[in-house]
């Protein structure tokens, strides 16, 4: 799966709750893989008073994914 694929599906828990849509892709360049999912796009999470907590209010950490296909199925943290 190419990381432009991820853009746009639904993101959603294991117990059926929406969480939202992935409007950002965070990579780990350094492992060659993703790292985070973000709910928002960074540039308006940037401007933010609170980066730091709307980041971390944004963000799924993709170790948590369980499955992608037509959604993304997310485990608890």
């Amino acid at each position: 799966m190419y990381v432009s694929e991820l853009y746009g599906k639904k993101i959603i828990s294991v117990s059926g709750s929406i969480l939202g849509d992935v409007k950002e892709v965070v990579l780990d360049l350094e492992e060659g893989t993703v790292a985070h999912l973000l709910l928002q796009k960074m540039e308006s999470l940037a401007k933010s008073p609170n980066v730091r907590q709307e980041l971390a209010k944004n963000r799924i950490l993709y170790d948590r994914v369980k499955s992608v296909a037509e959604t993304i199925i997310v485990g608890n943290k």
